[in-house]
């Protein structure tokens, strides 16, 4: 039963947050881009993600205007995601995720990958400028799991 209030106090609270992800339109507004569409994809990315809490690449340049595919694996033994968004956003997320550390993602900007596994992230970048990455799992951001994408 307690399992249960807690999933629903957790529903809850990401359904009315207005942050980063969960169904706000400002979690992928201009600022960062938007969805890519596999179709318009330019070229794949692969980035690995690893238990000493890194990306490898951590830096990335594309395009002003490029369609990537982010083919993300993770050669750790813990769950890893990589979620693009700026820093203050980031920042906000971890702390969430740290209150709140079963949250479940959706959203097309992140993509959570099990051990051993892989998953795919396609965005277009819409914007000069440098868009950030992380892992929000609790701790991850914390230890230094981060990097960018520097958009020309």
């Amino acid at each position: 039963m307690k399992q249960a209030a807690q999933a629903a106090f957790t529903a809850l609270v990401i359904a009315s947050t207005p942050v980063f992800g969960h169904g706000s339109e400002k979690s992928h507004g201009a600022a960062i881009g938007k969805p890519g569409e596999s179709v318009k994809v330019m070229r794949t990315v692969t980035v690995e993600m690893n238990d000493a809490m890194r990306f490898i690449p951590s830096h990335v340049t594309v395009k002003h205007g490029e369609t990537v595919r982010f083919l993300v694996k993770n050669s750790g033994n813990l769950k890893h995601e990589i979620v693009l968004g700026s820093v203050a956003e980031l920042k906000e997320h971890a702390e969430l995720m740290r209150k709140f550390p079963a949250m479940v993602h959706a959203d097309p900007n992140q993509v959570a990958v099990d051990p051993g596994k892989s998953g795919e992230l396609v965005w277009q970048f819409t914007k000069a400028g440098k868009v950030d990455f992380a892992c929000l799992q609790p701790g991850h951001f914390e230890a230094g799991m981060r990097g960018h994408v520097s958009v020309k």
